[in-house]
């Protein structure tokens, strides 16, 4: 199969998209056949380690985060959260991401597994949804890491100090991304390092002060169970696993690449949240309602002293800078492999020419992460989740109807599963999506509503902008051949 991008010409209307054949590969968006790419097409792409590392601070960074877990329902459920919650959500969705990223290895990601399954409209729908909830998800580590900080610095807790620091660390931060994504892939291998090194020496301190009864605690009297706050948190801690597969057109050999490296990040991402949660909660006993974020912070003191408080406040720094880089990345690359699809104009793919980055891109997906900055923290991670819902429901549906619409397919890796066992590994993680969804509060409602009204809007603008020839597309010929 080859694959070429032309530009549309005035006088000649786009030819229609020929028919799919089940084993034909399908297009992808990488630098070497898009017309964005102005620079060299030589350029290096990322890894396994640094993919590895991506992923982690995709879905991650660290521990930091996942203390309202237990503020929200005491001990035993945090600790059974994040043991149970990987199998029932993390590992399907890393499952599907490796099978479909090597499938249609392309910077679209998640938008042509929907686009491919149930046509253009749900394709820019799924873009609307995924790149909405990453770039409100983006906002949410600048204010992480501002929450941690204020612990040394008590004058970043509220008024104009505040937000003068979230905003200049957004733009230090996105300026970072804009010079390459190679360097960002290696910095994320020295920023885990890092960012975790603090914790890793906790737990060892920590090992002769444990109570293992306390692992078993089902809370504090007289503290109610908030249990909005409980699964958000987890949700929001394990999920963005399918968020890498917009970079897949930036990576070294995809198909074999990405299985290993989702794999090894689940495992990674799994112990990394539970080692320090079994240390603090055996060796701290504190009352419940100071289990928020940044209390790792707290109990490092307690059990070490000042020196490892210091140490992991400036970890929680480290791992927001990873966070908020390998998630701008996505978002970035996501613009520019929906511009490279044709779901939006051509000047929404245009590369930095001496970076070769989407800067495009970089600038969209930071001028709305600095607009919903104000917000509290619970207020991002609850919009952020939801919206991501609605495209998880839309994913599990385009996996399914894929399976089902072109068993023949060519597929690198495939989920070692028949229909019916894919449905079931879908539903289970379904009826979570539901549930975060139910739970939601009315002003999460009411801006997912806004944003969801607003990305239907979008996708019949961009098509009349194409009937009337507004604005340049790109269009993707696709010559039918079997492998």
């Amino acid at each position: 199969m080859a694959l070429q991008h032309q530009q549309e010409q005035p006088t000649m209307p786009s030819s229609p998209k020929p028919p799919i054949l089940e084993d034909q590969v399908l297009p992808l968006t990488t630098t070497t056949t898009t017309i964005s790419s102005t620079t060299t097409t030589h350029r290096k792409k990322l890894t396994l380690i640094p993919l590895i590392f991506l992923i982690y601070f995709e879905v991650a960074g660290g521990p930091y985060g996942e203390e309202p877990a237990v503020q929200a329902a005491g001990p035993l459920f945090a600790i059974l959260g994040f043991l149970i919650f990987p199998f029932i959500w993390s590992v399907p969705e890393a499952l599907i991401t490796a099978e479909l990223s090597t499938t249609f290895p392309g910077n679209g990601g998640f938008v042509i597994w929907a686009e491919r399954a149930f046509g253009p409209f749900w394709g820019s729908l799924m873009g609307t949804w995924k790149f909405l909830s990453g770039v409100i998800n983006i906002a949410a580590f600048p204010v992480l890491c501002v929450d941690y900080m204020d612990k040394i610095i008590p004058a970043f807790g509220s008024g104009w100090p505040r937000y003068l620091a979230i905003s200049v660390s957004t733009l230090f931060l996105s300026f970072i991304n804009y010079t390459g994504l190679t360097i960002v892939g290696y910095a994320a291998v020295l920023l885990a390092i890092a960012s975790l090194s603090p914790f890793i020496l906790m737990c060892l301190i920590a090992i002769p002060k444990i109570h293992p009864h306390r692992w078993l605690s089902l809370g504090q009297k007289g503290v109610k169970k908030d249990w909005n706050l409980f699964f958000n948190t987890l949700f929001w801690n394990l999920n963005f696993w399918d968020n890498v597969s917009t970079l897949a057109g930036e990576v070294e050999n995809p198909q074999k690449t990405f299985p290993v490296a989702l794999f090894v990040a689940v495992i990674f991402t799994c112990l990394a949240y539970l080692f320090p949660l079994f240390a603090v909660i055996g060796s701290v006993s504190v009352d419940q309602t100071r289990w928020g974020s940044g209390f790792h912070a707290e109990a490092a003191e307690i059990i070490a002293g000042k020196w490892l408080k210091y140490w992991i406040l400036v970890g929680a720094a480290l791992s927001g800078i990873g966070l908020f880089e390998a998630q701008l990345s996505s978002s970035a690359y996501q613009v520019l492999g929906m511009a490279d699809l044709g779901f939006l104009p051509k000047f929404f793919a245009v590369r930095s020419k001496r970076f070769n980055t989407p800067w495009v891109g970089i600038l969209i997906s930071t001028m709305i992460t600095l607009a919903v900055s104000y917000m509290t923290f619970t207020d991002i991670i609850s919009s952020a989740n939801f919206l991501y819902s609605l495209g998880m429901l839309l994913e599990f549906a385009s996996f399914i109807w894929l399976r089902r619409k072109l068993p023949a397919l060519k597929r690198p890796y495939r989920v070692p599963m028949k229909l019916p066992g894919l449905v079931v590994m879908c539903l289970i993680p379904s009826v979570f999506l539901i549930f975060v969804m139910a739970i939601a509060t009315k002003t999460v409602y009411l801006i997912s509503g806004v944003m969801t009204l607003g990305g239907i809007g979008w996708y019949f603008l961009m098509k009349f902008c194409k009937s009337k020839k507004l604005f340049k597309f790109s269009v993707i010929e696709i010559e039918e051949g079997r492998q």
